[in-house]
């Protein structure tokens, strides 16, 4: 886990990619665009990080290590925190696509093109 952020900070992110390159890359874009953001790894890290330091947003790839990242939202939903949420992944089925929807997480395509991520969280956190 990398990057501490602050509660109840509007403009935190937490990124939970196992990718470090892919999760490197999201921060530093995220950063540039004023966000403060912390990185994790695993799901296992993020619910640490998420419960000690609750984030405004989520950023989540859906294939995780042990656990899909619709299933690290839920598992964080259950314990009450409950930030906004982004799910980034390739190819979403359709039901990837409704067990999104049911969660209310909004699905980003990798490859991550132009600023799609950064205006679907802007959007979720206006």
């Amino acid at each position: 886990m990398t990057g501490p952020m602050m509660q109840n900070d509007n403009r935190s992110v937490l990124v939970v990619e196992d990718d470090p390159a892919v999760g490197g890359a999201i921060a530093f874009a995220l950063r540039a665009e004023g966000y403060r953001v912390a990185t994790c790894a695993t799901p296992a890290e993020a619910i640490d990080q998420a419960l000690v330091d609750t984030p405004a947003c989520l950023v989540v790839d859906f294939r995780l290590p042990g656990m899909d990242g619709l299933a690290l939202i839920g598992a964080l939903h259950r314990r009450g925190v409950m930030p906004a949420a982004v799910l980034v992944t390739t190819n979403p089925d359709r039901r990837c696509r409704q067990r999104a929807a049911k969660a209310n997480v909004v699905i980003v395509e990798k490859p991550l093109i132009g600023d799609a991520l950064s205006r679907q969280i802007s959007r979720l956190l206006s």
